[in-house]
């Protein structure tokens, strides 16, 4: 999105003698999520916006003049989807495709291909476009902290054809390396983990306690109660403590990305 809202924003609360944290005291909101609207990386919600209208003495303006969003997510994600948005940590686990905010718009738009009952290019194309926003979260250096758990089935399915996986991977390897994620695989070899029924992302906020959202077949559910999300917890923990190490995780993402280079 364009940056204007953001510059406005930060131009108020700048005019206002405050600091990011103390608009987000006073908004009931997180330091981060402030900076990553006046950064135009995030939009706020209504709700959210009304409450940097009040904290900043700003009349209507924040919450009516949002800007447009063309947000085209499944009914039972969309709440996800905002907490992902604000959260300061994720931790993903994936059984099948690499994660949303992970994926590159090759793999993603093959993905989204996929899709049952079939949808038209239009819609495929608006699907495509709010997942690449999704990744923008990444464009901070350092929120959130992501660490990404894969099923090494997500490696080995191929999703688009050879080239669009070696893409992916190399992607994935990229960040890893820069370490702007962690990557950690869980091998064939181990068989069965408390993981494998399905998705899993894990999210630690500033202000608010940890979340679940797990994912199926045509539904999602987001957790809050403090002994499922401990649960959860603790299943993801043994998960990753079976994983490949980080090192080994990296060796066997360029090996698999060679081995669909070679294939093409």
């Amino acid at each position: 999105m364009g940056n204007k809202y953001g510059d406005w924003l930060k131009a108020q609360r700048e005019a206002a003698g405050l600091t990011q944290q103390q608009l987000a005291d006073m908004a009931i909101l997180t330091r981060s999520y402030i900076a990553h609207i006046e950064g135009g990386r995030r939009i706020p919600s209504k709700q959210d916006a009304r409450r940097l209208d009040t904290a900043l003495n700003t009349g209507d303006v924040l919450s009516s003049f949002l800007p447009e969003q063309d947000i085209a997510v499944a009914d039972y994600f969309e709440a996800a989807r905002l907490l992902e948005q604000q959260a300061v940590v994720i931790r993903e686990f994936a059984l099948s495709f690499v994660p949303g905010i992970l994926q590159t718009k090759r793999y993603a738009r093959a993905v989204l291909s996929t899709a049952f009952p079939p949808v038209s290019d239009e819609e495929r194309d608006r699907r495509l476009v709010t997942r690449l926003e999704r990744a923008k979260i990444l464009g901070d250096p350092l929120t959130p902290v992501v660490w990404a758990l894969l099923d090494e089935a997500v490696l080995r399915r191929q999703i688009g054809g050879p080239d669009v996986m070696a893409e992916q991977i190399h992607h994935l390897a990229c960040l890893a390396e820069v370490g702007r994620i962690q990557v950690y695989v869980m091998p064939f070899a181990l068989g069965v983990h408390p993981l494998l029924s399905n998705m899993l992302t894990l999210m630690w906020f500033e202000d608010q306690p940890p979340m679940a959202y797990g994912e199926g077949l045509h539904m999602g559910k987001i957790h809050d109660a403090p002994s499922v999300v401990q649960e959860l917890q603790h299943r993801y923990d043994f998960a990753l403590g079976n994983a490949l190490p980080l090192k080994e995780s990296l060796t066997l993402l360029k090996a698999t990305a060679r081995d669909y280079e070679r294939h093409d």
